[in-house]
């Protein structure tokens, strides 16, 4: 049976971020997720996974100027030392809340270089990062992510992201596959999972058109986390948001929780 994680940034909005461990530990979560830790001192995050009794599932690299556009720098040329940098930097907060899993996000595709260039950049970054993240137990994760949230992303196919695991094949580097971003690129998702259950690393959902919870939607999350259920028995991250207050919009999950709704 795989495990629930709350993805922070994206849930329980209506508290603030370090209230969030505490809202989802309430209603039954034994992990939670979120894109960025570094606004926050490692040793604060480490409290409050202990205080609440939850695992840190997974969070990103640095990602470069978030709030200038920035979506990643492994697929960046000239940008190698930096990037570095940024996997150091996860690594540290890894190791001290305990989290084996790192998205490395790729960047955004520059009109100024080829598309092969960045390719290079970004495989040879993968292969260095990997490299670093099996010294410290961690597992690298890339995610094809649609165009429609984010325009021009450079790894926006799931083929490639395929070919791309394939050819680097380190046991470190895995696929963070999303299903929302899967319906959006192509659909066919259970399809889609069974070809590359053998890659991937972590789960999130959330159900298109609106990125809401499972059940507000156009996919059938009953037919697609029963078979989950079977498959996998690693972390599902929530990134989603919710359609309403986020604990009226956890009936879904009650068989995966331990507390819900008895604590709503």
């Amino acid at each position: 049976m795989f495990k629930l994680a709350a993805n922070l940034s994206f849930m329980f909005q209506e508290v603030a971020f370090l209230e969030r461990f505490r809202a989802a530990a309430t209603v039954g979560f034994q992990g939670v997720e979120y894109l960025f830790p570094y606004e926050y001192t490692a040793k604060q995050l480490h409290t409050l996974l202990e205080d609440f009794n939850l695992q840190q599932a997974l969070f990103n690299l640095y990602p470069g100027e978030w709030s200038q556009g920035e979506r990643g720098l492994a697929a960046l040329p000239n940008r190698e030392d930096e990037f570095k940098s940024s996997v150091e930097q996860a690594l540290e907060y890894a190791s001290h809340l305990k989290c084996s899993k790192l998205h490395v996000m790729s960047g955004l595709k520059l009109d100024q270089v080829s598309t092969e260039l960045q390719l290079e950049t970004y495989m040879k970054n993968l292969l260095w990062a990997a490299d670093q993240a099996k010294n410290h137990n961690v597992t690298l994760l890339i995610e094809p992510i649609n165009p429609f949230d984010m325009p021009g992303y450079f790894l926006s196919d799931f083929a490639q992201a395929k070919s791309i695991l394939e050819d680097i094949n380190h046991p470190n580097l895995a696929m963070q596959f999303d299903i929302y971003h899967c319906q959006r690129l192509q659909g066919n998702i259970v399809s889609t999972l069974i070809d590359y259950l053998p890659l991937i690393g972590h789960i999130q959902i959330a159900n298109p058109p609106g990125r809401h919870e499972p059940g507000k939607g156009e996919l059938n999350f009953d037919f697609i986390l029963n078979w989950l259920s079977t498959q996998y028995d690693g972390w599902v991250g929530c990134e989603y948001t919710p359609s309403a207050v986020t604990t009226d919009c956890l009936s879904w999950a009650e068989p995966y929780l331990e507390n819900y709704p008895a604590n709503h």
